[in-house]
């Protein structure tokens, strides 16, 4: 399978797309910075897209809205996930049985309690997580402890993002995301 991730990307500049600065970590879902790094990823393109660009919810999303301040550009990578070990899948409610825990408190957006959860994952030795996206419950989100998650190599040459990317189109639908006419990439 392929696991999607968003980031800034810059094409003359070494950029991994597996990069996380732990330092910019605590406030998300799954953090728990004193621990690992949580990396954030998506099984459908269309899912971590729309992570990235739901703030522009209500309003119209730019291609200049794609570039950082730096000049890198939101880009969409694919990877192989084959070596992944398997994650816990927190949309299985056997699962969620045998943790007591709710499909309320795994959706919640109390950081709180998710962050309870990835932490009793993590010292339990799980190498990550799933769980359905909060945006749209057809898609699926996957969080991976660190190291834990194995190597993974890109699967497809990086996408830099536009308003014209079929699956930001897609994404951007789903949301109610307006998308202004594409301009030229610099």
């Amino acid at each position: 399978m392929t696991l999607y991730r968003v980031f800034p990307w810059a094409p003359r500049r070494f950029v991994r797309p597996l990069d996380v600065p732990r330092e910019r970590q605590g406030a998300n879902r799954h953090d728990n910075p004193d621990r690992y790094t949580a990396l954030y990823l998506a099984r459908e393109p269309e899912s971590a897209i729309a992570e990235a660009i739901q703030a522009f919810r209500g309003r119209t999303l730019t291609d200049r809205d794609l570039e950082r301040a730096d000049g890198r550009r939101l880009a969409l990578a694919a990877l192989d996930d084959t070596a992944v070990p398997p994650l816990v899948d927190l949309d299985d409610p056997t699962v969620l049985l045998a943790w007591s825990w709710r499909p309320s408190q795994v959706a919640t957006r109390d950081r709180a309690t998710t962050q309870a959860i990835a932490r009793a994952l993590f010292d339990d030795g799980a190498a990550g997580c799933s769980w359905w996206s909060a945006l749209e419950a057809e898609w699926t989100n996957v969080t991976l402890f660190g190291r834990r998650a194995g190597p993974m190599g890109l699967a497809a040459p990086v996408e830099p993002l536009t308003v014209m990317h079929p699956s930001l189109i897609a994404a951007a639908r789903r949301l109610g995301v307006t998308l202004a006419p594409p301009e030229p990439i610099r």
